[in-house]
């Protein structure tokens, strides 16, 4: 295929796999992609590993299918019911978080002294008021969310064979068409772009939660503030915490809501900590992260507000993973 051709299917593979991930959003598809990425990859990654101790590709693959499936079909029976039961039922649940940061929020000003007071706005109780009802009505959302977690667990399932069939049967790169083998291109670095960013941030994001969840279990009690809901906050802290730079925003500010209800000496001590804690990560984060995707935080600030606006919370879980695959294809063409 001359030069002008193969132009023009690099033009067309790069259109359609444009439109394939904007529709993955805006179908609300966005966990079944993830669940076959990440099937593929761990599949693929495994194989590989398998082969350097002898194990035939083939067999070896389908030896970690095999695995992986009877792992998730047991995870997801048990996992699947005691999620969304976690999610809107329970003392330690998340509508019941949501609930407690809520009424922190309306009385607020009573965690204050006396003489702060005066230099408070006139109309603070209003603004009381409007986070008292975000916080409200995004606790009736967590209880939709428990509800609807079976169709997120089954668009899951399915991306996970997908991904799995893929694994196990690639098409050869010598039989595919021209158009075929450039789409093939796109999806692999789609794939290694999801690799980077996850991986990686399932690193970052175990880190803080274990630190955190030192923070909370171990070195509050001991300064005597036993603080409520501290198994709901590490959990918090490690799903948002997947969420590069917003995920330690919601985590923070979930945990000094919560210690600020003890007692404000509490929510200063979280503060200092997660300050000191945070600022030790910036390092440990350009290390892991910031040399995968080549990108500066402000560049993932701008895509997670980007995507945010445009396909809400999906977008902000994608936005990490789109925005490395965009500059590995512009890498790639080296226009950067």
């Amino acid at each position: 295929m001359n030069g002008q051709n193969r132009d023009k299917v690099d033009i067309a593979s790069y259109i359609l796999a444009g439109i394939a991930l904007v529709a993955v959003l805006m179908l609300g598809l966005l966990p079944a992609l993830l669940g076959g990425l990440l099937i593929y990859q761990v599949v693929i990654f495994g194989a590989r590993k398998l082969a350097d101790i002898g194990v035939r590709p083939l067999i070896g693959k389908t030896i970690l299918i095999t695995t992986i499936a009877a792992s998730i079909i047991g995870l997801f029976t048990f996992g699947g019911y005691m999620f969304a039961s976690y999610i809107s039922n329970g003392q330690e649940s998340l509508v019941v978080l949501m609930q407690r940061m809520a009424d922190v929020v309306i009385s607020g000003t009573s965690y204050l002294p006396t003489w702060v007071h005066q230099y408070l706005p006139e109309n603070i109780e209003e603004w009381q008021k409007t986070a008292y009802d975000w916080l409200l009505e995004n606790s009736r959302y967590f209880s939709v969310v428990g509800r609807d977690s079976v169709l997120f667990l089954l668009h899951l399932l399915i991306g996970m064979v997908v991904g799995g069939m893929v694994a196990l049967h690639p098409a050869e790169p010598s039989r595919r068409a021209p158009l075929a083998h450039a789409l093939s291109e796109r999806v692999e670095l789609l794939g290694l772009a999801f690799r980077r960013i996850v991986f990686s941030q399932l690193r970052i994001s175990a880190l803080n939660t274990m630190l955190t969840g030192i923070f909370l279990a171990l070195i509050m009690p001991t300064l005597g503030y036993d603080l409520p809901l501290v198994k709901t906050m590490i959990v918090v802290t490690f799903f948002v915490g997947l969420m590069p730079i917003i995920g330690n925003i919601i985590s923070n500010t979930v945990i000094f809501l919560i210690s600020l209800s003890v007692a404000p000496m509490a929510a200063v001590l979280a503060l200092l900590y997660l300050i000191i804690i945070h600022k030790l990560e910036y390092f440990v984060n350009a290390r892991i992260i910031g040399t995968q995707i080549r990108a500066k935080a402000w560049e993932i600030l701008l895509a997670l507000l980007v995507m945010d606006a445009a396909f809400g919370v999906a977008g902000l879980v994608a936005a990490p993973i789109y925005y490395a695959y965009l500059k590995d294809e512009l890498h790639t063409k080296k226009l950067i």
